[in-house]
């Protein structure tokens, strides 16, 4: 029998499950809401990122990389693109923060004043470009990759204004990138010999060391019984699922069916409550009667386990 693979829902996806399974009044609702519309306002950047990056079309050739998680020992970094040319590398940091911008060449601060007149003072994104750049100069000297290394911070909310920006660093708006870009890559000196990018891409592929997810349970300190049991309806967003042996699962308040509807929840206890699952928490979290169901119902699932008969437990696979 062919089994199904499973992996983690988007953090978006995460964060939108556990809101629905916490009681209406929990102190940590509004918190949580607030880093989805991060997340969600993180993930629209990052897309008109990638759809003004279209535009982007150089006689040479040239390669697009997003996420790039690299290590070099304990020194682990994430960058949020990575363009990869002939000329030469330009790392791309994305940023999302709107309201007024202010960089201060002084004191090295960078602060954003929102519409309502609040000032924050954060970090500023280009100490962060430049440690990504010093990263990757010393991994492409330890593999040999002879291609010198630019950056730029990309500002992706629409609703960002610039009051003050630093002299020697490159920032812009999404609608600005490719100009900038195409200004850095003829800022490169010439050279006769032409790189393999495709070479050097799949060195990089083969070198990602991706950001270990925790669940948000155990990232926000939150209790897996305060959580709702189970399966969620995305129809009428109540956990009313049950088993139908004809349809699948189909919700009891809606009537709604859904063939995937198991299969999400199991997903959606890795990504929420915990890395490691049971026979009796998968029946608790499901609101599943039968331990021999539940069983079957595991098995349709390509999950590592570990212990025999009462003891096991399932585990999401590693992707090597």
């Amino acid at each position: 029998m062919h089994k199904k693979e499973l992996v983690l829902l988007s953090q978006i996806e995460s964060l939108e499950r556990l809101l629905y399974r916490l009681p209406e009044h929990h102190p940590q609702r509004q918190f949580l809401q607030v880093e989805l519309y991060r997340s969600a306002a993180g993930k629209r950047g990052e897309d008109r990122l990638a759809r003004k990056l279209v535009e982007f079309s150089p006689e040479e050739n040239y390669r697009f990389m997003q996420n790039v998680c690299l290590s070099l020992g304990d020194w682990k970094i994430q960058i949020d693109g990575l363009l990869l040319t002939e000329r030469g590398a330009i790392i791309i940091e994305s940023k999302n923060n709107s309201g007024q911008l202010y960089f201060d060449h002084q004191t090295g601060e960078f602060a954003r004043t929102d519409s309502e007149g609040a000032r924050t003072v954060m970090e500023d994104p280009t100490i962060q470009l430049n440690k990504n750049i010093r990263f990757l100069t010393k991994f492409f000297k330890l593999h040999n990759i002879h291609l010198p290394i630019k950056g730029i911070v990309v500002f992706t909310s629409k609703h960002c204004e610039f009051i003050t920006k630093p002299q020697n660093s490159a920032i812009c708006k999404t609608y600005q990138l490719i100009d900038y870009i195409f200004n850095i890559l003829y800022s490169f000196p010439e050279t006769k010999t032409r790189p393999n990018l495709s070479k050097i891409d799949k060195l990089l592929q083969k070198h990602q060391t991706p950001y270990k997810r925790l669940p948000l349970c155990q990232l926000y300190t939150i209790a897996s019984t305060e959580l709702k049991t189970g399966i969620f309806c995305v129809t009428c967003k109540k956990h009313q699922m049950i088993r139908k042996s004809r349809c699948g699962w189909i919700c009891e308040l809606c009537q709604s069916v859904d063939p995937l509807a198991f299969e999400t929840t199991v997903q959606e206890y890795f990504s929420v409550v915990h890395t490691q699952l049971s026979n009796k928490q998968l029946r608790q979290f499901c609101n599943l009667e039968s331990p021999y169901v539940a069983s079957r119902l595991l098995a349709t699932f390509n999950l590592e386990t570990a212990g025999a008969l009462r003891n096991r437990t399932y585990h999401l696979k590693n992707k090597d």
